[in-house]
């Protein structure tokens, strides 16, 4: 079932370079030879600290690359001759809305239909324009990570999105692809990398996922990510720093059942049914 009226045409132009990295920063010592010394003592996590508004959700404008962030949880992506298509399932039905929000966002039409267990699959189209993101994860059959992968906040976003859990008061639960093994490591690096080092979880922990827990680091997430979506319920989504109310209540005018948001407008001008997206 289509959500969106935005197609992929014969003119699209080539996304850019997907995978840029970050350019590292140089070592400072403490003390400069003949110099004067630092004011104070500096550490790694708090260089990273001190980066990670630049890679915030907000800090940029939405593009295809940051759908890796979808491949760093259990997204998939299938080749076509010259075309690609990117598929995820997802456990609720506001989950459907945000992700084809964000996908109509990067210019690509998504439909989505039910899966076993009141689950649900989301879908682009196939499409040259994610052709270069497919290029970049897939060998063979499988999926693992380029060797320049990081995560930024539009990334992170769209991979909370997909597959994001809270648990509270002080954690938060990022799900992997069940059958892809040689992706966790990597992906593990990369959530250390932006200062969200987490606990992998095997499948019979509940996973496989990466567990992220502490206030500092959830705090960390949440300005990653940035705000909630609309269509998501507060609950689900990391609350911002500082914030007095961890867990808030839901949107005055909705009822969230079984994580789906109930008789609340959604992005696609009708309200979301209880049931399916």
């Amino acid at each position: 079932m289509s959500l969106s009226g935005i197609g992929d045409t014969p003119k699209a132009e080539p996304p850019p370079a997907l995978f840029p990295a970050p350019e590292a920063d140089a070592p400072t010592p403490a003390r400069r030879r003949g110099g004067p010394a630092r004011n104070g003592p500096s550490s790694p996590g708090d260089d990273a600290g001190r980066q990670l508004v630049f890679f915030g959700a907000e800090a940029a404008e939405p593009a295809v690359a940051d759908l890796a962030g979808l491949l760093a949880g259990p997204g998939e992506v299938v080749r076509m001759g010259g075309t690609a298509r990117l598929s995820v399932q997802v456990d609720a039905a506001w989950r459907v809305h945000v992700l084809v929000a964000e996908l109509a966002a990067r210019g690509l039409a998504a439909s989505w239909e039910p899966a076993e267990g009141e689950r649900h699959v989301v879908r682009t189209s196939y499409t040259r324009v994610l052709k270069p993101l497919a290029v970049a994860w897939l060998h063979g059959p499988s999926k693992r990570p380029p060797a320049t992968f990081h995560l930024t906040g539009r990334r992170l976003r769209l991979w909370l999105a997909a597959a994001g859990t809270p648990e509270p008061p002080d954690g938060f639960r990022l799900r992997l692809g069940a059958d892809e093994q040689e992706c966790w490591e990597p992906i593990g690096v990369a959530l250390a990398a932006a200062g969200l080092a987490g606990e992998l979880l095997g499948p019979g922990e509940g996973g496989p996922a990466y567990r992220i827990t502490g206030r500092r680091r959830l705090a960390r997430l949440a300005e990653l990510v940035g705000a909630p979506p609309p269509a998501a319920p507060p609950t689900t989504w990391p609350p911002p720093p500082n914030s007095p109310h961890p867990h808030p209540h839901p949107h005055p005018h909705a009822r969230v059942d079984h994580g789906v948001v109930v008789g609340m407008y959604c992005p696609f001008g009708a309200k979301t049914p209880t049931t399916s997206p």
